[in-house]
């Protein structure tokens, strides 16, 4: 039997591609948050994720210092992607380029260009994660 595990490579060409992400975060005292969210990655680089500040996910990051996110092709031959870090920043908004970046990896460009331009403001806030640790299966490695 082979190893459905994906290689370091695989793994971060197949988390750089456009997916929903699940973030989840520990909470105390309660179930961790998991929460559908857009993000994008660069192989090598660290994983971004643009928010609104102060909300329960903002709130929950800040508290709980990691998170770990799972990306996943839920079509056959199913594939998933998991990878946890520490939070290195989240304290600024989103640059322009970052934010229509993130937003063009999900709308066309007319439509990305109009949520970014009514949506990036001070109120928003851009999680960099560190990945540290990783899961990975591709059951197309049979």
């Amino acid at each position: 039997m082979s190893s459905f595990v994906m290689t370091a490579a695989e793994r971060e060409e197949f988390l750089s591609g456009v997916h929903v992400g699940v973030l989840a975060v520990e909470r105390a005292g309660r179930a961790p948050l998991a929460v559908p969210v857009w993000y994008d990655y660069e192989p090598g680089g660290e994983l971004l994720i643009w928010m609104e500040r102060d909300t329960v996910k903002d709130r929950s990051i800040r508290a709980a210092g990691r998170l770990s996110l799972v990306a996943q092709d839920e079509n056959p031959p199913y594939r998933y992607v998991t990878v946890e870090g520490p939070v290195v920043a989240n304290d600024d908004p989103p640059t322009r380029e970052q934010a229509l970046r993130i937003a063009k990896r999900y709308w066309p460009e007319d439509q990305a260009t109009a949520y970014v331009d009514s949506a990036l403001g001070l109120n928003s806030v851009l999680v960099r994660v560190r990945p540290e640790k990783w899961l990975s299966n591709d059951q197309s490695k049979s």
